[in-house]
């Protein structure tokens, strides 16, 4: 799936160039230490910058490549979302906006959640955005596969059609499934909530704030992933951290 991020990277960052409203009251109430997870073309760690060091995580080298030259000291990593180089409890705060829903298989959906809980630090908080099931656009399709399909019922390919053609995989979430889904990750949830982006009648998009409720564990980065991990910092030439950097 990470082929076809690289695929539309560029195209996708036309798209998408202003943060979003929830992000920016979400980023204006923390400080601290923070992580962007799925940062895409990095237009919510430009405002993450402002709070002190910042992460930005995606799995598209491509991605990361168009948000090194909008940030100014945040530092990139390219990392799957289900198992993040970094050791226990490092960050204060952390977004994973419009991302866990590109993740097929809900084992592996929570699996990415619990590894947002395990990098958190204890009551650290996150916002967690997906799209919605019933929205306009899909609302008739769902309904319909509804009679036939309840497992994994929200999965679908959405073609990507501006300047390249790619397939990309989504599971659209009901509230109910999202809120279920941070509960079984460990998280404590503080607000829910259901927005239209686009959708005229129904909700698009559902966001929720959570925070991390396990105490303290681990130490930076996980031995494991120490060789060969790519980052980028902020304005300087990308390479690959080798054994015994960060950790």
């Amino acid at each position: 799936m990470e082929i076809e991020w690289e695929k539309i990277a560029k195209s996708f960052d036309s798209t998408r160039h202003r943060a979003w409203k929830e992000c920016i009251d979400f980023i204006d109430s923390v400080d601290g230490v923070g992580i962007d997870i799925g940062c895409g073309n990095g237009r919510h760690l430009i405002l993450m910058e402002k709070n002190g060091l910042s992460f930005g995580v995606d799995i598209s080298l491509n991605m990361l490549k168009i948000a090194k030259e909008k940030v100014s000291h945040a530092v990139l990593v390219q990392s799957n979302a289900l198992a993040l180089p970094f050791r226990e409890k490092q960050f204060d705060y952390a977004l994973f906006i419009a991302s866990l829903h590109n993740i097929r298989g809900r084992e592996n959906r929570i699996k990415a959640l619990k590894e947002l809980m395990r990098v958190l630090k204890p009551d650290g908080k996150a916002i967690i955005s997906v799209w919605s099931k019933w929205q306009d656009k899909w609302r008739t399709y769902f309904l319909k596969k509804a009679f036939f399909q309840w497992k994994e019922l929200g999965d679908i390919y959405i073609p990507w059609k501006k300047d390249v053609y790619a397939e990309r995989f989504y599971h659209l979430y009901s509230m109910h499934e999202l809120r279920k889904d941070v509960k079984r990750a460990g998280f404590k949830i503080i607000k829910a909530w259901s927005v239209k982006k686009i959708s005229k009648k129904y909700p698009d998009n559902h966001f929720v704030i959570v925070q991390a409720k396990e105490p303290f564990l681990q130490p930076f980065l996980k031995k494991r992933w120490r060789k060969n991990v790519s980052v980028f910092f902020g304005d300087e030439t990308p390479f690959f951290i080798r054994k015994g950097f960060l950790g």
